[in-house]
């Protein structure tokens, strides 16, 4: 029988009051899993009244408190770690491996999160003018929206909530339509750990739902992270509602390899960064920039790892990667793959003709290798957001920042040698927010912050560690006087100064 996937509001499930739904599929089979219940305009208001009053509580609740909700979430989400990454696997198709690898990612943040005692700790001047003392402190903003894509079901979501619940507000995640069944679960252990009525939601839906939550009077905030077209669209429309809003958009990440560096650390790493869950992936690495005379030698040794990856379904202890989310993500894969080949690249690895025996309706595209691209090529200047790896050949170093810093996007990037004066080179004069040195991949611990420049990001805070606590809260201050009745001065009609 074909299960129906519900919102869950206030505490507990509910179909809701919108009449329309949507199949939810197994992109490695092609099969229906589940109908999706999609939210319409009274759902959205119903949520977000739900999470007002929650809020008004809630941020009343001492920080302690709030901390034991966080420290039970975090074990019961570590204990149910192998139901998440099969939810996630059933609809997303990325192997169990890499859906366990996210929930440890997002765990990272809850973690932080359960220190916000420490985040929160305000300033203190003593004796600032006669008598007055001036303290600042950090509160609540409210309601908050997360919009999340559906790369990662569960570890973009944690990336906003726990930091969000942590600080005081309620939470309204509005998770991807395409594998929204991990939300549910983490609903669920949300309310296990105590965690009152209302304060953590979740709501299904398309657009309707979207632009419900981003014009409603009563979300304060908005976390995004998806496309930078939609990154840039959810910006402007919450800004002109007079929201507070962080929006991470797309990327596209280079990682430059020098002569002097291991090549053959960097084709391993540099197969594993373009391909790992099928390159679906805002932080992948879709460009390798060869240097000089590093180039041949080290498309050599990329054919050789990407023909040895096996592609199948993600419940396979075998498979190194799975399926594309949907058939027309796996269209629009082989469209920029021919286009770029019609171009002039050099097709070295080819996997639009892939087929996995048994799961011909699967969607699947096998690791492809493009060399000799130029940047005015579709397959460079678009995010491809498949397993597609492009190789650009430049002269030096200085050629390759230059291509990077002229590209639109700015959110990751790598270099890999073994000299740190070209490492710190190359650190200091790129325009991106998070670079790797012999890391292709370079998220950042949960205790820093995760973000990019350029169209990568639009607002000023990154998302999670201290940022996502600045984007979470509002400081303000007191300036305080106690004065003894025997000492107390006259007022002046003059600025105080002293």
């Amino acid at each position: 029988m074909e299960r129906t996937i519900e919102h869950f509001i206030n505490g507990e499930r509910t179909p809701g009051l919108g009449e329309r739904t949507q199949h939810v599929f197994n992109p490695a089979t092609g099969k229906v899993t589940g109908t999706l219940r999609l939210a319409g305009q009274d759902d959205v208001k119903n949520v977000v009244a739900a999470a007002r009053n929650a809020a008004d509580h809630w941020s009343q609740v001492p920080l302690a408190k709030r901390t034991s909700v966080l420290f039970r979430f975090r074990e019961l989400l570590a204990g149910r770690t192998d139901d998440l990454a099969e939810i996630v696997t059933s609809e997303h198709g990325k192997v169990l491996a890499d859906a366990k690898g996210e929930i440890g990612r997002g765990l990272e943040v809850v973690e932080f999160a359960c220190g916000i005692i420490e985040q929160l700790k305000g300033e203190y001047s003593d004796q600032v003018s006669t008598g007055i003392d001036v303290y600042s402190f950090r509160e609540p903003i409210g309601v908050v929206a997360g919009i999340t894509p559906f790369n990662f079901p569960v570890m973009v979501p944690l990336w906003m909530a726990p930091v969000a619940i942590a600080t005081g507000n309620a939470f309204i995640l509005k998770p991807s339509e395409r594998d929204p069944s991990a939300s549910l679960l983490l609903a669920e252990l949300w309310k296990e750990a105590g965690l009152p009525d209302g304060v953590f939601n979740v709501l299904h839906g398309d657009k309707e739902a979207v632009d419900g939550l981003l014009t409603h009077p009563d979300v304060d905030g908005v976390s995004f992270v998806g496309s930078t077209p939609i990154a840039k669209y959810v910006h402007e429309t919450a800004i002109a509602h007079g929201k507070r809003v962080q929006a991470l958009g797309g990327a596209k990440n280079h990682a430059v390899i020098l002569p002097d560096g291991d090549l053959d650390l960097a084709a391993d790493h540099l197969t594993a960064a373009a391909f790992g869950s099928a390159g679906q992936r805002c932080m992948a690495i879709s460009v390798a920039v060869a240097v000089g005379e590093a180039a041949d030698l080290l498309v050599q040794k990329v054919r050789d790892q990407a023909n040895n990856v096996t592609v199948g379904e993600g419940t396979d202890a075998s498979s190194d990667m799975g399926p594309l989310i949907t058939p027309g993500a796996r269209e629009r894969v082989v469209k920029l793959v021919t286009e770029a080949a019609d171009d002039g690249a050099t097709v070295v690895v080819d996997g639009r003709d892939l087929v996995v025996q048994g799961l011909e309706d699967g969607n699947f595209v096998g690791p492809t290798v493009l060399d000799h691209v130029r940047t005015g090529m579709s397959a460079y200047s678009e995010e491809i957001f498949g397993p597609v790896l492009v190789i650009v050949r430049v002269a030096d170093l200085d050629e390759a920042i230059a291509l990077i810093n002229s590209n639109p996007y700015g959110n990751g990037t790598a270099v890999f040698t073994s000299s740190g004066a070209y490492a710190r080179k190359f650190q200091r004069a790129v325009k991106v927010g998070m670079v790797g040195v012999n890391i292709p991949l370079p998220v950042p611990v949960a205790w820093h912050s995760f973000g990019g420049w350029n169209d990568s990001l639009f607002g000023d805070l990154h998302m999670y560690g201290p940022d996502g606590v600045r984007f979470y809260t509002r400081g303000k201050v007191v300036t305080q006087r106690w004065p003894e009745p025997a000492h107390a001065s006259g007022a002046s009609f003059s600025f105080p100064s002293s």
